[in-house]
């Protein structure tokens, strides 16, 4: 099939660019590419600006790119609070920044360290340790990096999504922006789109296919597992804190601050006393600066 040349085509566009029927189409839609070409231009100088700002962080300090801090947490992200958390412990320096928060793997929180883009707190946490000399798991007994692996990974890989649940379907987002101090723009109009991404996502892992009922049960078995291992001690596994230590709290702050009215909030003070103490510890000792940390910058 022989193709129209690019002087016809041209031509056709112009004639019907002529006619007041068209005319206004095409007006409509020179409207659209230039204002999508102008918020383009927009955020390309917005980001190469923070790129700029970024460079004068000083030499070793961490910039962590993290969601809009919560009005009764440090963070609404269990990530985010896990990430600082251990920064905290390793006495890392350490930055915010929250015009950008999701980085090159679409997650947050990302950091950028010495140049470096650095994204997954798993990562972070462990790249950073193996800098610094602050591996505190790699002190623990094999037993308990055996156990301290499998609590860190069934909070990350099964507990979250529980709490997903609860957060994004049943309760649509609203104590999450409730929660959350000067709520930018995106999150406002995004937030459906939000809720959509997080709900197939919750369907594809499978937990989205359970009840409320069954899921709340799986969440409270989780909670369970936990409070039995930590028992009477002061910390998981013994009487320092360690990274498990810091991934448990991101998440169970999470319920004791940020999850108002959810039935895991009133879990913590009817089934699981000792993991409300041990929250109250974690943040005693790593975060003496709480109420200052949430104060309006």
């Amino acid at each position: 099939m022989k193709l129209p040349s690019i002087d016809l085509i041209l031509t056709s566009v112009a004639d019907g660019f002529h006619r007041p029927e068209s005319r206004s189409r095409y007006e409509a839609a020179a409207a659209v590419v230039a204002a999508y070409g102008a918020f383009s231009l927009y955020r390309y100088i917005a980001k190469r600006n923070r790129r700029k700002r970024w460079r004068d962080v000083p030499k070793d300090v961490v910039l962590v790119h993290a969601f809009p801090k919560s009005r009764f947490a440090p963070n609404v992200s269990p990530f985010v609070l896990r990430l600082e958390t251990y920064l905290r412990l390793a006495k890392i320096p350490y930055q915010l920044d929250y015009e950008e928060p999701t980085g090159p793997k679409d997650k947050s929180p990302w950091v950028t360290w010495n140049g470096e883009d650095i994204a997954d707190s798993q990562i972070i946490i462990e790249r950073l340790g193996r800098h610094y000399g602050k591996d505190f798991t790699s002190r623990l007994t094999a037993e308990q990096q055996a156990a301290a692996r499998a609590i860190s990974l069934m909070v990350t890989e099964h507990l979250c999504w529980g709490l997903r649940v609860w957060r994004y379907e049943l309760d649509r987002g609203r104590a999450v922006m409730r929660s959350m101090q000067n709520v930018p723009l995106y999150m406002r109009l995004g937030m459906p789109l939000l809720r959509w991404r997080i709900m197939r996502d919750l369907r594809v892992q499978g937990i989205g296919r359970h009840s409320p009922e069954e899921v709340e049960d799986m969440v409270k078995k989780d909670l369970a597992a936990i409070s039995l291992y930590l028992g009477e001690k002061a910390f998981l596994m013994g009487d320092e804190p360690s990274e498990v230590d810091c991934t448990v709290f991101g998440f169970l702050a999470q319920l004791k601050w940020n999850y108002p009215g959810s039935p895991y909030e009133a879990m913590l003070e009817t089934d699981f006393l000792n993991l409300s103490g041990y929250i109250l510890r974690m943040k005693e000792k790593l975060w003496p600066d709480w109420d200052q940390c949430l104060a309006r910058p």
